[in-house]
Order: structure tokens, then sequence, then C-alpha cells
């Protein structure tokens, strides 16, 4: 399992926005998602999470910030070599204004309009959550489309 990172910038208390990438490249291109990505040999899972973030909306946020709110397995049984593990982080101070990047496209979002049906399936069954104020653990299995679920296992906690 490769190991990623996944960070969400919010605003308000509570949370009443949220700002998410539109992916032009590679993996997930087309859907809005958090950012993150791979973490580098030897690079601590927050270390990573403040690089990704940097390199793909410009903010420039601290490692004391970012605020774990999970982690979850996603397997691909029609494309193992996709199959990874995510820390999710939530970050409400930063420096700096989102940017256009060669690979995202941020955008704000009220939480009451975060655009699911343009996202990873499996987002509907746990951002709401993390973004009320609960932990996330556990496992997404998708479809052989690589786009539909098969299955969620995932447990909330306060």
């Amino acid at each position: 399992m490769r190991p990623t990172t996944l960070c969400l910038p919010v605003a308000g208390r509570p949370i009443d926005k949220i700002l998410l990438g539109m992916k032009k490249t590679g993996f997930g291109q087309g859907k809005y998602n958090g950012f993150g990505g791979k973490i580098e040999p030897g690079e601590a899972v927050q270390a990573a999470a403040v690089r990704e973030l940097y390199e793909e909306c410009g903010l420039r946020a601290a490692e004391k910030d970012l605020r774990i709110t999970g982690k979850l397995e996603f397997i691909f049984p029609a494309a193992p070599k996709k199959n990874h593990t995510v820390d999710i982080f939530l970050v409400d101070n930063w420096q700096g204004q989102p940017q256009e990047t060669a690979e995202m496209q941020p955008a704000w979002f009220e939480i009451n309009k975060i655009p699911y049906d343009a996202m990873w399936a499996d987002d509907i069954y746990w951002l709401p959550k993390i973004l009320s104020g609960d932990n996330v653990q556990g496992q997404v299995v998708f479809a052989s489309d690589n786009e539909n679920i098969e299955n969620v296992d995932i447990v909330f906690k306060k």
C-alpha cells in the first residue's frame, strides 16, 4: 500500500467553507479533491501534507496547524498499483491565497454546496462527517471500473 496525504483547507467556526481543487492531470483528473499525494522517502506524513498543499495550490501551512481527522485505505481490485492509504488533515491557518497550478485549479465551496457529483464516489460517505467534527478510519473498495464503490467500511469517532 502506497502511503499518501490529503489536506483540506477549511474556513469558519463551525466550518462553513472548504477549498477543493479540480485535478487537471494524472490520477483523478477531472474530479474535485483535496490537496495531497505521495510521501517522499524519509519524509514525515505532516511534512508531505504541507509540501503537497503548497505545490498544488500555493498555500503555506505549518505542520503544527494540521489537524489529523482520519486514515482511509483505498483498494482498487482492477488496478492494484493504485491501492493506497491516506492520512487526512484539516487546516484552517495558512499564508497566501489559493492559486491555480499545473496540477490543480482551486475553488472555495460552501459546505452545503460541495460538488459531490464531480468528486470521487466515496467522498460523500466520509467528508461530511469530517467537516462536522468526526474522525474516520476504514476502507473503501472500488468496483472493477475504478470509479464506483463496491464496499465502504468506515468507523466514525467524535
